[in-house]
């Protein structure tokens, strides 16, 4: 008997990382599953590995998003559960951001998470009542260089979180992750430079960075009967990054110096 047996998730940001591993956790914890992602060919694979109905949708469009759960119920035949996940991210020093570039990334992934709680929580209500876990980060608690909007946008994460828990209680649960250094595709191009991540490595108390498998693990541990008294809560991991900012910082120096250009132009990745 699985830990979710009988609920009927939506995840956003499903194509891939820590969205595509936990659809993949809950199906394995008897969860049947929609995924909902920006990336066609990505979403229409992970929809056939797990056998589950894919929905296109940008989560920063909020008629779109709205659409796409709206199929998912019809696939599913309600919903129960839900997995803000979807995220973008890009490093570059604060003044060279263009103005589109913030705009979209705070679309993404503070936007994105508001358009997802307003499309997910009424069909949560309409079946009963469920849980919503939102994907925030580190960064919302301990703002690293290079990542300004990033971190402003995760920051509001959590603050909607506990906003939304207050709401919404007790019917909905509604609490938020916030991982910290994660190997998934987001991440990729760091572990690409030779000791790059040597600085944080040697930091963490973990020792090691973290798995897209350990935070579905956290996801689906929040989503179940398990959690049933926490909400409003921010479920930290990160392997003690948070402890121990120092390491991410020397990091994050060293990609700003790679990534900035000598000629005033524009930088980062």
């Amino acid at each position: 008997m699985g830990i979710l047996d009988g609920q009927r998730a939506v995840v956003t940001g499903a194509a891939s990382g820590i969205g595509l591993a936990t659809a993949r956790r809950m199906r394995e914890a008897g969860a049947r599953v929609a995924l909902v992602d920006v990336a066609e060919e990505p979403l229409a694979a992970a929809a056939r590995a797990l056998d589950a109905p894919g929905f296109l949708a940008d989560v920063a469009d909020a008629a779109a998003l709205e659409a796409a759960f709206d199929a998912a119920a019809a696939a599913l035949g309600g919903l129960s559960l839900v997995f803000n996940n979807a995220g973008a991210g890009r490093v570059a020093s604060l003044p060279r951001y263009r103005p589109d570039e913030v705009a979209r990334l705070l679309g993404v992934n503070l936007i994105g998470v508001f358009n997802g709680l307003r499309a997910g929580i009424p069909r949560l209500l309409a079946g009963g009542g469920g849980a919503v876990v939102n994907n925030a980060s580190v960064s919302g608690l301990q703002p690293t260089r290079g990542e300004a909007p990033y971190a402003a946008a995760k920051a509001g994460v959590i603050a909607l979180t506990r906003s939304a828990a207050l709401e919404y209680g007790p019917r909905v649960r509604v609490n938020c992750v916030s991982p910290g250094m994660i190997r998934t595709p987001l991440s990729e191009g760091l572990f690409r430079v030779p000791g790059l991540l040597d600085p944080l490595l040697a930091a963490l108390p973990a020792g090691r960075v973290g798995t897209a498998e350990e935070v579905a693990e956290a996801v689906c541990f929040l989503c179940s009967a398990a959690a049933g008294f926490v909400t409003g809560a921010n479920l930290v991991i990160d392997g003690g990054q948070s402890l121990v900012g120092g390491g991410i910082d020397a990091v994050m120096q060293r990609v700003l110096a790679m990534t900035e250009p000598r000629d005033g132009g524009e930088g980062g990745v």
